[in-house]
């Protein structure tokens, strides 16, 4: 899928952009927790029409399978979701088939645990919402084959992506390219790995809005000439193609040292 559109930042807020903020980290008493394995589903549960979800919901290990209007795997664009988060919510033991729609929408603070892509479809996951201190949070689980991106951030906030892995994908993390409405966004992974083949393991808009991304203990797997970019940034805009601006990190947009990537 393409970035989704949106509008530039007002003056001061550019202006803004030149400080790096203080972000979360991503380490917490659970953050030791090495990526899981691929779970089995116990039942199978075709999908016609969005869930939407409110409060706390596990679900107990259910493969969600696309149909009827949700039943497309490609990359079309605006494609429904399986499940829609809504603000504070959060779902786990969750296991999206194929055809798998465009993933799990977000709508503000969420959480996935133990969440696990088998086949993603549009994008796995996309952050949506509007408020500055918002924040979606992976905890834990999986995903696999997706074409283009796994998870996108469209809205404002930070994108923590703790105890997960990933195989065969373009992109782990995209802050929006080309949204019409931009924000400055941030994103804080650690206990990651990422297996090839693959692309880019974050890619954020640096100039003009001045995302960030931390990066700590991610492990490359599969990857001898060292093709993965671990931090690819962007000139973030509103109509059009971003352009790459550079990669690696610089202690400023792309955080991390040489230290936190292995190579395996």
């Amino acid at each position: 899928m393409h970035s989704r559109k949106r509008t530039l930042l007002p003056l001061a807020a550019l202006a803004a952009v030149a400080l790096v903020p203080s972000l979360p980290t991503a380490a917490g008493a659970d953050s030791a927790r090495p990526a899981a394995d691929w779970p089995a589903a116990k039942r199978v549960q075709p999908v016609r029409a969005t869930i939407k979800v409110t409060g706390n919901r596990d679900f107990d290990f259910t493969r969600f399978v696309g149909a009827g209007a949700l039943g497309g795997g490609d990359q079309a664009e605006n494609q429904p979701p399986i499940l829609e988060l809504a603000d504070k919510a959060t779902v786990s033991n969750v296991i999206i088939g194929s055809p798998a729609a465009d993933g799990i929408h977000c709508r503000g603070t969420c959480t996935l645990k133990n969440v696990w892509w088998e086949d993603v479809g549009e994008d796995a996951a996309t952050f949506k919402g509007t408020a500055a201190n918002q924040t979606m949070t992976i905890d834990g689980g999986g995903a696999r084959k997706a074409a283009d991106k796994v998870f996108q951030q469209n809205g404002p906030g930070t994108f923590v992506i703790r105890n997960f892995k990933v195989e065969n994908f373009g992109k782990l993390y995209r802050s929006c390219g080309n949204c019409k409405t931009q924000y400055q966004r941030h994103v804080v992974l650690d206990n990651v790995t990422v297996k090839s083949p693959g692309l880019d393991i974050v890619g954020i808009n640096s100039t003009p809005y001045g995302d960030t991304a931390r990066l700590t203990r991610v492990t490359i797997q599969g990857d001898p000439a060292r093709k993965i970019v671990v931090c690819q940034k962007f000139r973030g805009v509103t109509s059009g193609e971003p352009a790459k601006v550079g990669a690696g990190p610089d202690g400023r947009n792309c955080i991390y040292k040489t230290s936190d990537i292995t190579y395996k």
